[in-house]
């Protein structure tokens, strides 16, 4: 498998498609993370926004750490979107990534602590 083929995990063209359009339209608390992750800021670590994978668009995607981290929004908080997001979750799983996941509120108030959490997820320096 190719690095393209295994970054995207089989994503088709119309999920490709789909996320550069999310790229135009990520929300106040997706851009407010973004600012810390963009161009390797956090550890040197490269993150991928509105990154597809699978048959799923994530917000954020680092694939050396193999670390997804979504933002949430008050959609998220029904019955249906947290059976969704957990599936969603354990399909990813099934491909060995890892999910964190924030609430707007959190990004926007403490946004300190969210990069905090982050790189606790970081495996050892010395071991990449």
């Amino acid at each position: 498998m190719s690095y393209n083929q295994n970054l995207f995990y089989g994503a088709t063209p119309l999920i490709h498609q789909r996320a550069r359009e999310l790229r135009k339209q990520m929300t106040p608390s997706e851009r407010k993370l973004w600012k810390q992750l963009n161009y390797k800021k956090i550890l040197g670590f490269r993150f991928r926004r509105q990154h597809p994978i699978d048959k799923y668009i994530v917000d954020f995607y680092c694939h050396e750490l193999r670390l997804v981290i979504e933002i949430d929004g008050s959609v998220h908080d029904s019955i249906d979107a947290k059976e969704y997001d957990e599936g969603r979750s354990f399909e990813l799983q099934e491909f060995g990534i890892q999910m964190l996941r924030f609430k707007n509120e959190e990004v926007q108030m403490n946004l300190a602590g969210v990069i905090k959490r982050i790189k606790e997820n970081f495996p050892d320096q010395t071991t990449l």
